[in-house]
């Protein structure tokens, strides 16, 4: 079976095919290739966006696709920014603008209240219109008071791991990738690809 996943990002599409490689009889590619229309995220739930995202470019190049749809939820913030993560500080906007807004909506939050979690949806279509796997990780954490770490992208620098003892921003890249919400939905995904 070909899988294409549904991005044009390298890093991603490296780290998927290193999870899914294992997988016998499963060829992964990347979007490289095909002239296919950015997909408009407008719906209101990951699972909505990953499936729209998923669906419509199945149909489009007339192959099994594998979506994403990921974001920070924060507590105190009821669940903002979710979907609206990368759009949280504007379109455009750089990882550091992303973290400032963060911290700035959460300036009299205390410590204890900053609660938060990393979510990624995974959703495999068909171009038939079937939905064919879905899958989701999360991660629990807290947002710091200040960014901490030079690695990683988007809210990395303010998201604290507590079993780690660190920001996601100071972890090596390979420690990140074995402890992400993208890794533990793929390793999900995984099981289910298996059976």
């Amino acid at each position: 079976m070909k899988l294409v996943i549904a991005s044009r990002n390298k890093h991603k599409v490296a780290e998927i095919q290193a999870i899914l490689s294992q997988v016998s009889d499963l060829e992964i590619a990347s979007l490289d290739g095909y002239d296919v229309p950015e997909i408009i995220e407008d719906r209101d739930t990951f699972l909505g966006n990953a499936s729209k995202k998923a669906l419509e470019t199945a149909k489009y190049i007339n192959a099994a696709v594998l979506a994403d749809d990921s974001g920070l939820m924060v507590d105190a913030l009821n669940g903002a920014p979710g979907v609206y993560s990368a759009r949280y500080a504007g379109e455009g906007a750089s990882s550091a603008q992303l973290c400032e807004k963060l911290l700035s909506e959460l300036k009299n939050v205390p410590p204890e209240k900053r609660t938060a979690h990393f979510v990624t949806t995974l959703v495999i279509a068909a171009p038939d219109g079937k939905i064919l796997h879905t899958a989701e990780g999360k991660v629990d954490g807290v947002i710091t008071e200040a960014m901490h770490g030079a690695n990683g992208f988007g809210y990395d620098p303010v998201f604290y791991c507590p079993p780690l003892n660190k920001t996601f921003a100071e972890l090596e890249p390979a420690e990140k990738n074995q402890h992400s919400h993208r890794w533990l939905a793929l390793q999900n995904l995984l099981v289910k690809l298996r059976q």
